[in-house]
């Protein structure tokens, strides 16, 4: 298992990946570059690995060293400068659990977004109304303020994910639209939102029937998977479970490998997209 760090952001790791490639195709080991910078070999490594800040300076004095062009200077600079602004997501990290605020970048620059739950509306395809009552039931350590804080958070991930084209894939099961969370208007808002998604052009939707056989991910908790689809920067699987607030993460690892297959082999036993929207009419 593994986890991002705070703060390591997908633009980080991006820039981190760009020095690499710059000081390769100038021919320098690292322990050339970092007799440049005059620190030890092993800071030039935890540089293009991501594992320490990008610092300003560092990074102006490897790229003079690798013979960077003024104006890809200039480019890189500014992008190190934007990364190191706060992720828009920054007013919520209050109310965020940890292994949120390491993933939310990943998100935020996914392409691809898939997600499963066993009982539940998947956490990306929930209304506030529904989120705001499923912490009700299953976050009792928050306070009803931070409840209503993480219902607007979640709104506005998935306005970010719509805003960058992000493709949603949501496998919901049958006792997911028939378990009663919070009270009758709350779920038929539920449902509406579900079948209005479901015709959206970014959005695959799936149901697993209530009177469908066992299938890949029966008995598996809830689980999201991101791909972001630019070099160097792995597949990620979030599963959750357990204690509240928590969650397992997987990067570059077989897990991530194994749990895409099982929503691969589950995808394919559920009904298709098109019979799934006539299962929410």
């Amino acid at each position: 298992m593994a986890r991002e760090r705070s703060g390591r952001t997908v633009a980080h790791l991006v820039l981190a990946t760009r020095l690499t490639v710059l000081r390769e195709a100038a021919g320098l080991s690292r322990e050339q570059a970092a007799r440049a910078l005059g620190a030890h070999s092993a800071t030039v490594r935890r540089i293009e690995q991501a594992q320490t800040s990008l610092d300003d300076g560092q990074i102006r004095t490897l790229l003079t060293a690798y013979g960077a062009a003024p104006a890809e200077t200039r480019e890189i600079l500014g992008q190190l400068a934007a990364a190191n602004r706060p992720g828009w997501w920054h007013p919520w990290r209050s109310v965020m659990d940890p292994w949120q605020l390491d993933l939310m970048s990943v998100e935020s620059a996914a392409r691809i977004v898939r997600s499963w739950d066993p009982a539940l509306v998947p956490a990306l395809l929930r209304t506030p109304a529904y989120a705001r009552a499923v912490d009700d039931v299953l976050r009792p350590d928050l306070s009803p303020a931070q409840r209503d804080r993480r219902a607007e958070l979640l709104a506005e991930r998935r306005e970010k994910l719509r805003e960058q084209r992000t493709r949603l894939w949501a496998l919901v099961t049958g006792a997911a639209l028939r378990t009663q969370v919070g009270d009758t208007a709350v779920m038929a808002e539920q449902l509406a939102a579900l079948r209005a998604a479901a015709e959206q052009p970014y959005m695959t939707l799936q149901v697993h029937p209530l009177d469908g056989p066992p299938h890949a991910l029966t008995g598996i908790p809830a689980l999201t998977f991101f791909r972001v689809e630019v070099p160097g920067i792995p597949d990620h699987v979030v599963r959750e479970g357990g204690l509240p607030g928590t969650a397992d993460v997987w990067k570059a690892d077989p897990a991530v490998m194994t749990y895409r297959r099982l929503l691969d082999y589950s995808c394919a036993t559920a009904l298709h997209p098109d019979t799934s929207k006539e299962a929410l009419a």
